[in-house]
């Protein structure tokens, strides 16, 4: 299964936390689906259960932005999908 490298925190540093959130108090996670390629590359997104605010798109922003180590099967870097929670908290 791949993992972001650098970890969840790798992702949480990626996140600039959107003004009109931090002003509404919005705070939760975004439910990212991610597509890897077989060199960890992300080649689609998009947000499955989202919080509103600008936050679905800082996290789709981090979640490109961010490379993962490549799925296996049978050895062999395959594609695959994962699903990558986001926490925005204040």
């Amino acid at each position: 299964m791949p993992q972001p490298i650098g970890g969840l925190q790798g992702i949480q540093k990626l996140i600039q936390y959107p003004e009109i959130a931090k002003r509404a108090g919005i705070q939760g996670k975004v439910f990212v689906k991610a597509f890897i390629d077989e060199n960890g590359n992300v080649i689609s997104a998009e947000v499955v259960k989202g919080i509103g605010g600008g936050c679905d798109e800082a996290a789709l922003d981090a979640i490109f932005k961010t490379k993962f180590t490549p799925g296996k099967q049978r050895g062999k870097p395959v594609k695959v999908q994962v699903t990558v929670s986001v926490l925005f908290q204040l």
